[in-house]
């Protein structure tokens, strides 16, 4: 394989945090086992040996961390894992180190070490003070906005390449200005918005945060309006729903599954050695071995791998006469709603909506990252 990519997830479903619409512990709530622990040094050993075994000559292997809360796990593990890595790693591989986190731990030593092994740290966000403590509390039901933004403080004192993820909840989609305006006051130049998740197995649209297509597809409009204004002007802000699609334009593929349509990218690699295909079922259904008991080569040719591509691959009919299948691609299976003859993504008018109003700009960014590119 020329790209072998971990979502490692060191503490299970553990956090020290409990954001009203966590996506992850509604998912670990309907497993077998909520919470598997904190992983072990021998099943670290076992993911790094079979993951570099699976990369091809010249290839690379990426290792993002994501929870629950992985810092739960301790600085030293982290140490441990990421020297433990650079031992192993094959000769003229590369390795690549993420993180996404709360920020509630983090200190000197933790900012040193990302600096050190050059982690892309992702800090979970959602704007501003009113919007982020709106659902984002810590255990004993605290705001959590002053400590999340003094660790993005400390990241930036330290020079760690840093994301804000903000989730996008039904406040949020009717605030795009200032979620931006103030994203960019704190130093943000990347950014990643994701729509909020309803409970597995709700009819969406039934929770205080719930974010409807008509809503979202308007946040999405004028969110692009003012992210083209600010390209236009020299003031380039990364937005990665926005720069996968220009590099869907320029024939180079998108960062996420979800826009280039294509299920099963990485290994989900749960504390104790259970792997899945995705984040979003990381369940008991789509388990596909355990490292240590099953080889890492047998579970991505194994039958669950192969009925998860196949399931993935699929699309709503309506995709086929949409005239922006190629920048869509169905989008993430997880929107998918409906009767399972006749699935439709939840979002799909938000999409509609968003590429119709973006589409020329989009165009317009594209032709000019080309004739950069060709440049270089």
């Amino acid at each position: 394989m020329r790209y072998v990519s971990f979502l490692i997830k060191p503490a299970s479903s553990a956090c020290n945090m409990r954001c009203r619409y966590c996506f992850y512990e509604d998912e670990a709530e309907s497993r077998s086992v909520h919470n598997y622990g904190l992983m072990t040094d021998a099943t670290a050993e076992t993911l790094l040996r079979e993951g570099f075994a699976l990369v091809d000559p010249g290839g690379t292997v990426s290792f993002l961390f994501q929870g629950g809360e992985p810092t739960l796990a301790g600085l030293g593990f982290f140490r441990r894992f990421t020297a433990r890595a650079r031992e192993l790693c094959p000769e003229g591989a590369s390795l690549s180190f993420a993180i996404q986190t709360n920020g509630m731990v983090l200190d000197e030593a933790w900012a040193e070490f990302f600096k050190e092994e050059d982690y892309l740290v992702g800090l979970s966000l959602d704007g501003f003070r009113e919007l982020h403590d709106l659902y984002r509390r810590d255990a004993g039901g605290h705001d959590t906005f002053a400590r999340t933004r003094r660790a993005l403080g400390l990241l930036s004192r330290h020079n760690v390449r840093t994301n804000i993820l903000t989730v996008v909840t039904a406040q949020a989609a009717k605030r795009p200005d200032s979620l931006y305006n103030e994203l960019k006051k704190l130093g943000a130049r990347y950014m990643q918005f994701i729509p909020c998740l309803d409970p597995i197995g709700e009819a969406r649209g039934g929770r205080p945060w719930s974010l409807t297509p008509e809503a979202y597809g308007a946040f999405l409009c004028r969110l692009f309006d003012l992210w083209y204004a600010d390209w236009a002007k020299g003031d380039w802000h990364s937005v990665r729903f926005f720069e996968d699609h220009v590099n869907l334009l320029l024939g180079a593929g998108a960062s996420s599954c979800a826009a280039c349509g294509q299920c099963g990218s990485y290994f989900v690699v749960e504390a104790d050695g259970g792997v899945y295909p995705c984040d979003f079922y990381a369940m008991d259904d789509w388990r596909m071995g355990t490292l240590g008991h099953d080889a890492l080569a047998d579970m991505a040719g194994g039958d669950v791998a192969r009925r998860f591509l196949q399931w993935g691959a699929e699309k709503p009919a309506e995709c086929a006469s949409c005239r922006w299948r190629g920048l869509c691609n169905g989008g993430c299976r997880n929107d998918w709603t409906g009767h399972e003859s006749a699935p439709h993504n939840y979002y799909c008018d938000a999409f509609r909506r968003y590429f119709a109003h973006a589409e020329a700009r989009l165009g317009e960014v594209a032709r000019a990252e080309a004739r950069a590119r060709a440049g270089r």
